[in-house]
């Protein structure tokens, strides 16, 4: 009598998650599994194969040789499964399905976020799982759907929408400008109080002359970059707004985090005739890992963010 071998595509499809991701419970999430049903699963290949596929340590799981020989030869296989089910999806009157986004945490709070009530109402037969991270997400690996990135130069290689324009604005509270006096020129920055992004190094601001209306072009426009100084440096741009709103100087910030305070008056944007350059992205866009179709699902929420945003930022 002949035994039937158990199918094990599930099981492959679960060691090339768990690669994917480097940790089990991820991959039990995106299976909608526990974590030992997977852990069970990789055991059972194990067995089947007759060798160690997975190297497990206390911080770390990792592929042995045959397990990435394994996960190398069939990636390709389960990744035009997944097309093709998405495909035939798209068939389907609605879109639906979960979809996963990415978002920069301030962004994604400010814009993003709010605009999910009504695009969830719009299409119920949708799922979104936000993820709020300011780290650089790989959207391929992690399993994101989309991502909302506000940057000049989206990657090459990803399918990238414009949703809208973005500007950065070097603003200060009006009680800050009685204070300390309005600067005239970029250079007067270095005697102010500024609260700046926290990166590497000293803080330098970038800033280039607009051209005036009228008069004629110069071939290359006139650049400044002045090194500023305050008491606070954060890597979050909603905290740096409050920070400025507080009246702890002067700062850039996206407009999207300024819009609703200009609006009201709590800030004043300042050198008109200067635009800072180089610091903040000069639009937001919605990406997503190259592939040959786009699920209606995320072609729904694309449409939806770039209809809300259309008008920018104010």
């Amino acid at each position: 009598m002949t035994t039937t071998p158990t199918p094990l595509w599930a099981h492959v499809h679960a060691l090339g998650l768990v690669a994917q991701f480097g940790s089990f419970t991820q991959a039990a999430q995106r299976l909608g599994l526990s974590k030992a049903a997977v852990s069970q699963r990789i055991a059972e290949l194990e067995r089947n194969v007759g060798v160690p596929l997975l190297q497990r340590t206390t911080r770390s799981v990792r592929l042995t040789e045959a397990g990435r020989q394994l996960v190398d030869e069939t990636s390709a296989g389960f990744t035009q499964i997944e097309q093709g089910l998405a495909a035939v999806r798209d068939l389907a009157l609605q879109p639906r399905g979960l979809l996963r986004v990415s978002a920069p945490v301030a962004l994604g709070r400010q814009q993003v976020a709010p605009q999910l009530d009504a695009f969830l109402r719009a299409w119920p037969g949708i799922r979104v799982d936000l993820a709020l991270e300011d780290r650089l997400v790989n959207l391929a690996h992690e399993g994101f759907d989309l991502g909302v990135r506000h940057t000049s130069t989206p990657p090459d290689s990803h399918v990238a929408w414009k949703l809208c324009a973005s500007r950065t604005l070097l603003v200060a509270t009006p009680a800050y400008l009685r204070r300390r006096g309005l600067p005239e020129h970029p250079g007067d920055l270095a005697a102010h109080d500024c609260v700046a992004y926290l990166r590497p190094g000293p803080a330098v601001w970038p800033f280039e002359r607009l051209p005036v209306r009228g008069a004629r072009a110069a071939a290359e426009p006139e650049r400044v970059r002045v090194t500023v100084s305050g008491a606070l440096r954060v890597n979050n741009s909603e905290v740096l707004r409050d920070a400025v709103l507080a009246g702890l100087g002067i700062g850039l910030l996206p407009d999207f985090s300024a819009a609703a305070a200009l609006k009201a008056g709590r800030l004043r944007e300042l050198l008109p005739l200067w635009r800072p350059i180089g610091f903040f992205g000069d639009a937001v866009y919605a990406l997503r890992p190259w592939s040959p179709q786009v699920p209606r699902a995320a072609r729904a929420l694309v449409e939806h963010l770039r209809a809300a945003l259309a008008a920018g930022f104010g």
